[in-house]
């Protein structure tokens, strides 16, 4: 039976700078329900999609898995480490799949039940094309090909700004250079997600950016389309709800939500209008469900609808929260729409730290502190797309108490993993250049609503109570909106709910300069317009400051000096010949420096020097190792004057020692204008005379010392 051929679509991006993205389908993975290579230069990205064939009634929410993996072979790279195969999927791997789920997840129906996994795989890798600014057209386009009902297409792109201007999918090279870096997602209607850091810029500034990346996405979801409309009709797969299953179960499930419906509104939106804390209400709220069970349900019908009657209550839940928003002007806390929740922090809350700060916002707190290391502590990062050591990071840790809650801890999360990053771009861009390695730990102990900028604002505090001279202090704000029927609320500082039941989360953070970093989610593909977007921002700047004015009256500036038990590090560099002679045979020099001194010493050459970390907690015994490695690498200064000490006489002159353990030989025709015949006429051994270095000697590299050029010449008066 002959081979059937592949029949492969393909569709051009053409990019204003004039770099072009393929998009391709037909020729792999082609037992995937949708499967599309997407390649920009050498950098090459394979999406696939899978849809399960039974729908799943026991699920409130969109089954929806998103996978990226990086293959070590794209960037000609093999593994590290004892096994040499893929592992578990890095930060930067996870935080990918993020921004992808976070652009997809809001376009598929609510009734969309049926389970999908997309997987992005880096197949090769171009160093002048980052692969995250292509992994959300990958995704969208095999979904497309595969005939989801979804509302799409989208696309993501990358965006920096570079010296004034923007550049779309930017090299690394590129972007560690760029005051502005952000991703975007959006429809070809409005923008859906927004993620990045920037360098304490303006308003207007972040709005154009996001404006122009909207413009580069537009071609990119023209392109989608006319890829599926070249697709024949028998090639895509449509999947429509025809499971008899699922209507006799619909029809059946929707006596049971008018029930439940009847039964809870008034009762929730009365304890609703109560404006208890969070605890308080959920107790009451499920005291509602448990007596609509127990008046209205079997046991065995309570275990089997589960599922469905959580769903159920969630709706009515969220009908009644908005509509106390949107139509009453009523929040759960009681608070009008710009106000922010209640704030009290502390700094040095943890004594025995290097730097420590709790804040509360309302019903979330953070528990931050500050770790400070060497070079050897720093974050050392080694995937296919860079290998780098970042000597400030920050960790996010969200245990289940904080909410309440018993759930299995197994390592850490990818919203731990996300908010953590975050967290960490709002603050990478004010740490100063220093020898320390800052290490910030964020462990949230309540949560009930923006929890990442609660951490932001805490580790602000860290840092200054550590005494890093940061160059602004950061604070961060979660904004929300609520839109319906040409209604419109948008509400600073949201709670649980308000994230949940609305249609936006905004976190923003800020310096009294400018935005240091952002990350916008869209719960509804009827979107926001940029005139929205604008008095969002400008709604969120006037609460950055009201939180940043709240953290300074607890801590003004950053400590002038470090806590006593805090590490001091001096730094030093030496020329490279001398880094032998530091560390000693089998290292028994610097070993022995260390334990006189109790400090830590790390060498590093680059170039013709060699840089030295000497880390300690007492001054004295660090400048004591200071003193011992500047005898070991001692480089006389050309002209400098030295005193000397006469270690020992020859016929030819005496060697005197310059510095602890550097001798020269100071010739007998340079100790004194006057002829000698022995060098004991003017010298003895262990004399301390004057020398001064006149170079080295071309010949034999040996230092050239005169006593003679600082005597009085014979014959001429003193000037």
């Amino acid at each position: 039976m002959p081979d059937i051929p592949d029949i492969v679509v393909k569709e051009t991006i053409s990019m204003k700078d004039g770099r072009t993205i393929i998009i391709e389908t037909g020729k792999l993975a082609k037992q995937a329900d949708g499967a599309v290579l997407v390649r920009e230069k050498n950098t090459m990205l394979l999406a696939t999609v899978v849809v399960s064939k039974e729908i799943k009634n026991d699920t409130h929410f969109l089954p929806l898995t998103v996978d990226y993996r990086e293959k070590y072979s794209a960037g000609g790279k093999i593994p590290g480490g004892f096994i040499k195969r893929e592992g578990r999927p890095s930060d930067e791997e996870i935080l990918t799949m993020r921004l992808v789920d976070r652009v997809l997840r809001p376009t598929f129906p609510d009734s969309f039940k049926k389970e999908i996994q997309v997987m992005i795989s880096l197949l090769s890798y171009d160093k002048t094309v980052l692969p995250d600014g292509l992994a959300g057209l990958a995704a969208s386009t095999a979904l497309s090909v595969a005939g989801i009902p979804f509302n799409g297409p989208i696309s993501e792109i990358r965006i920096i700004r570079l010296n004034g201007k923007f550049i779309i999918n930017p090299s690394l090279d590129q972007l560690n250079k760029a005051d502005i870096d952000l991703i975007v997602g959006a429809s070809n209607h409005s923008i859906i997600m927004i993620e990045g850091e920037m360098k304490e810029i303006k308003e207007n500034e972040f709005l154009e950016t996001v404006i122009t990346a909207h413009k580069a996405i537009k071609p990119q979801i023209e392109a989608q389309i006319r890829l599926i409309d070249k697709l024949s009709k028998n090639q895509q797969q449509i999947f429509f709800f025809d499971d008899q299953k699922y209507i006799d179960s619909f029809q059946e499930n929707k006596i049971l939500k008018k029930e439940l419906f009847l039964f809870s509104y008034e009762k929730i939106e009365k304890i609703y209008q109560n404006f208890t804390n969070k605890k308080t209400r959920s107790i009451q709220e499920k005291i509602v469900l448990n007596d609509f069970k127990n008046k209205f349900l079997t046991e065995e019908k309570i275990e089997k609808k589960k599922a469905i009657i959580d769903q159920f209550f969630e709706e009515i839940k969220k009908k009644i929260t908005r509509n106390l928003v949107l139509k009453k002007g009523v929040r759960l806390d009681g608070r009008t729409n710009k106000q922010i929740r209640s704030i009290y922090s502390f700094v040095n809350y943890l004594p025995g730290v290097h730097g420590s700060a709790l804040f509360s916002r309302g019903e979330t707190q953070s528990l931050t502190t500050v770790t400070l290391g060497s070079s050897l502590d720093a974050n050392k990062i080694d995937n296919v797309i860079m290998e780098n050591q970042e000597k400030f990071y920050l960790h996010y840790n969200f245990p289940p108490f904080s909410t309440g809650e018993i759930r299995s801890i197994r390592g850490v999360s990818r919203r731990e993993v996300g908010h953590g990053n975050l967290a960490q771009r709002a603050l990478k861009n004010i740490i100063p250049n220093n020898p320390y390695t800052i290490r910030v730990v964020s462990d949230i102990l309540e949560s009930n609503g923006s929890s990442s900028m609660a951490t932001v604002c805490a580790a602000s505090l860290a840092l200054m109570d550590a005494g890093i001279p940061i160059k602004n202090p950061v604070s961060g704000i979660a904004m929300g909106l609520f839109m319906e029927n040409g209604k419109k609320v948008i509400m600073s500082d949201i709670i649980g709910e308000e994230d949940h039941f609305g249609d936006l989360d905004f976190k923003i953070t800020g310096t009294k300069c400018g935005m240091t970093a952002c990350q916008m989610d869209v719960k509804t593909m009827q979107g926001v317009t940029y005139d929205i977007l604008n008095q969002i921002l400008i709604q969120a700047l006037e609460g950055r400051i009201f939180i940043l004015k709240k953290m300074l009256e607890t801590l003004p500036r950053y400590r002038k000096k470090m806590k006593p038990h805090a590490p001091k590090i001096y730094t030093l560099s030496i020329p490279k010949d001398f880094i032998g002679s530091v560390i000693g045979p089998g290292g028994k020099i610097i070993q022995e420096i260390q334990s006189c001194t109790d400090t830590n010493i790390l060498i590093e050459e680059k170039g013709n020097l060699g840089y030295i970390e000497i880390l300690g907690k007492n001054d004295e015994k660090i400048k004591k190792a200071i003193n011992r490695i500047q005898q070991i690498a001692f480089v006389p200064e050309l002209g400098k004057v030295y005193q000397a000490k006469v270690k020992s006489i020859k016929d030819f002159g005496a060697f005197v020692e310059i510095s602890k353990g550097v001798e020269g030989l100071l010739h007998i025709s340079e100790i004194g204008w006057k002829r000698l015949n022995k060098i004991e006429e003017e010298l003895h051994v262990g004399d301390i005379i004057d020398v001064k270095f006149m170079g080295m000697d071309e010949k034999n590299k040996k230092m050239k010392l005169s006593r003679k050029v600082l005597l009085p010449r014979p014959g001429k008066k003193n000037e």
